[in-house]
């Protein structure tokens, strides 16, 4: 990390150098104080003091006593980020009446960097055990990873228990050409008879799919 934020880090290098700082505070949970974000950077600390500074004003980071924190502005650009177009809106109706249905935390998932990112969410009965958030990513097990990876034609829902006492049910949404843009799944306790989760799930996934299409 050292070359891209040397002492007089200039053009792509200061972008760089911002995103890898403003990485760093995400994997800290989004606060950390200065050596702490040097030292994971590879930086000397006048070089992170200074990037951080010129993130400030721009809404960035923010400042927290001695610490930094990820900025407003950050928020207020990541909710404007569309996975596909329109996808966001074509779920939210199918994701609450998934929740209503089933009871079950729900999230809409797409794949970035070998994991499944959750772009939508809708918190329910296994909250306490696994808690769910726009921005969650989540590893690609068998469930997740199938419905997002080698999905087939067949409707039968994918699923496996993701941790301890919370069994994922998931199904890829489709556009009307075949394409793969998402995924659809429920997060419910691993007791208990699943197969009217893996036939509400199915249901919002073709309901995703159809509403991306209009």
């Amino acid at each position: 990390m050292s070359d891209i934020l040397g002492e007089r880090p200039t053009g792509r290098g200061v972008v760089e150098g911002a995103f890898a700082l403003l990485d760093a505070l995400r994997r800290r949970g989004g606060e950390a104080g200065l050596t702490e974000l040097a030292a994971e950077c590879g930086v000397p600390k006048g070089t992170a003091h200074r990037l951080l500074e010129q993130l400030g004003p721009v809404g960035a980071v923010e400042r927290r006593g001695r610490r930094y924190v990820l900025g407003a502005q950050l928020f207020r650009l990541g909710q404007s980020w569309q996975p596909h177009p329109g996808l966001r809106a074509a779920a939210r109706a199918p994701l609450h009446r998934l929740r209503a249905t089933t009871g079950a935390s729900v999230v809409l998932v797409v794949l970035r960097e070998d994991r499944a990112l959750t772009v939508a969410s809708v918190p329910g009965r296994a909250e306490s055990l696994l808690p769910v958030y726009d921005g969650l990513s989540l590893p690609l097990g068998p469930a997740l990873g199938a419905a997002l990876t080698r999905p087939g034609r067949e409707r039968v829902a994918h699923q496996e228990e993701i941790v301890p006492g919370v069994r994922c049910v998931a199904l890829p949404v489709r556009r009307a050409d075949g394409r793969v843009v998402a995924a659809v799944a429920a997060l419910v306790p691993s007791e208990g008879p699943h197969a009217h989760v893996a036939a509400a799930v199915a249901a919002a996934a073709t309901a995703v799919g159809s509403r991306l299409t209009r």
